[in-house]
């Protein structure tokens, strides 16, 4: 669902701008490139679900040279009742980019809110450059406008602490402190017990936040929670710019245009065997820097 850096910044601002569309508020949020998690409180998850969806669809669309619905016709939906519950249930978000296996603490991984909180107090207050108004339609969707009380950053992001209810969230966790032990604590059955004594509705696990998540793998996720860190593989986002900017250019023909999706589903698995062959290959002057792919990862960049 998102190739680029610049996917990434559009998915947030399209939430962005459903949250302040439905008068819903925003408590945290996480980026992936198959998939995202935001926890909300709204009076209607399926309207903020449409404008969000809608307008990150149109906008993929038309980059990519592709029709149609963009990921799954359904989403995933929970309700999470109980402070206990939606503590974990927040934690489990902010760190995703910890248990996906793309930095070695949650505050490493930029397409999350995990940064957004506490942020005089562990030393992250900085101010960042805000793009002029007049310059921030072009990366909005389509006739889109900046909502009121919204800035924008010179990479064409919306600052995530005018849409995100910080002060809401630091009163879940009281404490900078207990927020730096939220972000470190490793999953384990006390979690389950705690908000087993809260009440009885299921009790929020990293599994049920990944629900539904394709080739999710809980094991590597709780070895990723201790820090270790697979540096070896290239990220999805490395990889779908290996194809896009660097393959892609030189084996499309005439007429096939330059996405992915302007191929055939045979012609991209042409293309996927030749990355592979020659990432296995060592070849000594690559695109790769010594870091390896996989067959699953180049079928989900290829859409295959």
């Amino acid at each position: 669902m998102f190739r680029s850096e610049a996917d990434l910044i559009m998915g947030f601002n399209c939430l962005a701008l459903a949250i302040a569309e439905t008068q819903s508020r925003l408590l945290a949020e996480a980026f992936m490139t198959t998939h995202y998690h935001r926890i909300v409180q709204t009076d209607d998850y399926a309207a903020l679900q449409h404008k969000d969806r809608y307008a990150y669809t149109r906008y993929f669309n038309a980059k990519y040279c592709r029709s149609g619905s963009l990921g799954e016709p359904r989403f995933f939906f929970r309700e999470v009742e109980g402070a206990a519950h939606r503590l974990v249930a927040l934690n489990y978000v902010l760190r995703q980019g910890l248990h996906h296996g793309l930095a070695t603490t949650p505050f490493g991984y930029r397409h999350s809110s995990a940064n957004s909180f506490f942020r005089k107090e562990l030393g992250k207050d900085y101010t960042p450059d805000i793009l002029p108004q007049h310059k921030c339609s072009r990366y909005l969707p389509h006739l889109k406008k900046l909502p009121p009380g919204y800035r924008m950053t010179s990479a064409g992001l919306i600052v995530r602490e005018d849409v995100i209810d910080t002060s809401y969230v630091e009163q879940e966790y009281h404490t900078p402190r207990n927020f730096s032990y939220q972000m470190n604590r490793l999953s384990n059955d006390s979690i389950i017990r705690e908000q087993a004594e809260e009440n009885d509705t299921a009790p929020v696990t990293l599994e049920s936040i990944e629900k539904g998540v394709c080739g999710f793998d809980l094991k590597a996720a709780l070895l990723s929670e201790q820090g270790r860190i697979d540096t070896s593989h290239l990220s999805d986002l490395e990889m779908c710019h290996i194809i896009d900017d660097i393959y892609l250019p030189e084996f499309t023909r005439s007429g096939e245009g330059q996405s992915i999706y302007t191929l055939t589903a045979s012609r991209r698995a042409d293309l996927g065997n030749m990355i592979l062959a020659d990432n296995r290959a060592k070849l000594i002057s690559s695109p790769f820097n010594g870091r390896r792919t996989t067959p699953a990862q180049l079928r989900r960049c290829l859409a295959l």
